[in-house]
């Protein structure tokens, strides 16, 4: 078996071989934690992103889409506290010269110890066999019970500092826990600090007369100062909500973990606006809706959890995140949270304008409260393709790297392959591709064996092969391949269709939502 760790690096490798993920600007020898979609993965990106704009505004009649600009006035971001409280505690190791997130550092001591509990188990499990008792044996081994103390003492100094922004108290952690640095081993730290993460630029054209701008961190303030233009407009009654999908750019200074956390990276969010005292109960609807949104692409139940906050932002009073288990472990997706009414109140606030909503059936006007969904694609779209990556061994001795993405989700649906360069195969299979291609993405391959043709087509996704053969010219009968099992079957070529339209078509998706 490989190591997840392994695995991580064939599908990082895999993502540029076949043209879903390249480094940015890679001729110059790219640019750190920026990264760009190929000709297969924009394909996956954009079947992901209109999956959730499916689900959310063609479902919900009360849901509307915006699309607002990347710049933004500046006191925007006064506004939602970014400027002030958009930071990351960063700490440089002396000798290695290179910077850390000092929470990212704890984490992974905390993680540590974790695995040594994990390992003490599995030891046990493989000597007690069917008559081990885990439970029993975390409350009783004295090793385990060692570590649990430990990470219990460290995980609640952690949370005590993170929560008061402590940047001492997290330097003490990592001196206390005599964390060193991954390059030079060393433990010659600096002192903590903030980090702004927000990148900024100059808008004007001259010297004097330029402002400063930023590159909004997040999409959601879009929505917000939008609220009442929407509102009106659309004649919207609470409870409403506002999607958009866009471009978001973070200063990270630990990026890493290939497209999980980049320095451009697009998010798709839901602000659903809500009664006062109402909130919680739409908290948990938009929860399970979006659990199921995930679930039902098929890519295994157990592969989701929820993450409930202890450390809640200062605007909400409750936050989840619905975790993936990604091959470096459960990291989150998608982040729920309920953010009160604080950022209408602070447009309200900063901006003089009047931003409430008049409710007719309460006759009163009141700011409404949020609940948010944000989902990040590329961490979506990461989810998505570690899941479906398969390495298989084939019966006599072959193997093959197969991607068994959800049909619905597949850069390209179907492939049709004449047997042979001659005898008018290759015309007969392009009247397939041309009948084909005003419903779902179809691609044709004429070069190499048919099998080298099949394994290029399994390492893309492609759910259906199409084979054109001598045959076909007499009975109009095709041999379609199905990509998981490598079943063939003999089909007439009208029915080609319907086979694949159905089992690549977005509303059986919609439908179990």
């Amino acid at each position: 078996m490989a190591s997840q760790e392994e695995v991580f690096k064939k599908l990082v490798s895999h993502c540029k071989e076949y043209g879903f993920v390249f480094p940015s600007s890679e001729i110059y020898d790219g640019l750190a934690a920026v990264y760009d979609y190929g000709q297969n993965g924009v394909e996956l990106k954009n079947n992901i992103k209109k999956y959730w704009w499916d689900s959310m505004v063609l479902l919900h009649e009360n849901i509307v889409g915006i699309d607002a600009a990347i710049f933004m006035h500046p006191t925007t971001w006064k506004a939602s506290g970014h400027v002030d409280a958009f930071n990351d505690p960063l700490i440089d190791n002396r000798d290695s010269k290179k910077r850390y997130r000092a929470d990212v550092l704890i984490e992974e001591q905390l993680a540590k110890i974790e695995e040594k509990i994990n390992k003490e188990v599995e030891k046990a499990r493989k000597r007690f066999g069917d008559a081990f008792d885990e439970q029993k044996f975390r409350e009783t081994n004295p090793r385990v019970l060692e570590h649990q103390k430990h990470f219990d003492e460290l995980h609640q100094r952690y949370s005590d500092a993170m929560n008061a922004m402590d940047l001492e108290m997290l330097k003490q952690i990592i001196v206390d826990e005599e964390i060193v640095c991954p390059i030079s081993g060393t433990r010659n730290w600096t002192d903590v600090r903030q980090f702004n993460l927000m990148f900024s630029t100059e808008m004007g054209s001259t010297a004097d007369g330029t402002t400063k701008i930023y590159l909004r961190p997040e999409t959601a303030q879009g929505i917000f100062v939008n609220f009442l233009n929407v509102q009106k407009t659309g004649r919207m009654k609470i409870p409403f909500g506002i999607a958009q999908i866009g471009k978001a750019f973070r200063n990270e200074i630990v990026a890493r973990q290939f497209i999980f956390r980049m320095r451009e990276f697009e998010q798709m969010e839901m602000q659903f606006f809500v009664r006062p005292g109402e909130e919680m109960q739409w908290f948990q609807h938009w929860k399970e809706f979006r659990l199921r949104w995930h679930k039902a692409l098929g890519l295994g139940d157990n592969k989701y959890r929820y993450h409930d906050h202890e450390k809640l932002a200062h605007y909400a009073n409750a936050a989840t995140d619905i975790e993936f288990e990604m091959p470096f472990g459960f990291k989150e997706v998608e982040g729920i949270h309920s953010r009160t009414n604080f950022d209408l109140s602070q447009h309200a606030k900063f901006s003089g304008k009047k931003i409430e909503y008049f409710d007719p059936e309460l006759n009163q006007s009141y700011t409404p409260y949020v609940i948010e969904t944000s989902i990040g694609v590329d961490r979506m779209f990461l989810s998505v393709l570690s899941a479906a990556y398969h390495e298989e061994q084939l019966d006599g001795g072959d193997s093959r790297v197969v991607l068994k993405l959800p049909p619905v989700l597949a850069p390209v649906k179907a492939c049709v392959m004449p047997l042979v360069k001659k005898d008018g195969l290759p015309e007969k299979a392009r009247e397939i591709v041309n009948m084909l291609k005003f419903d779902v993405k179809t691609t044709y391959d004429e070069k190499d064996s048919i099998g080298k043709r099949y394994r290029r087509q399994d390492a893309v996704g492609t759910p259906f092969c199409i084979t054109v053969d001598h045959d076909t010219l007499n009975d109009n009968c095709v041999t379609i391949r199905y990509r998981d099992d490598m079943r063939q079957e003999r089909v007439p070529i009208e029915s080609l269709h319907g086979i694949i339209t159905d089992a690549v078509d977005m509303k059986n998706l919609l439908r179990k939502l």
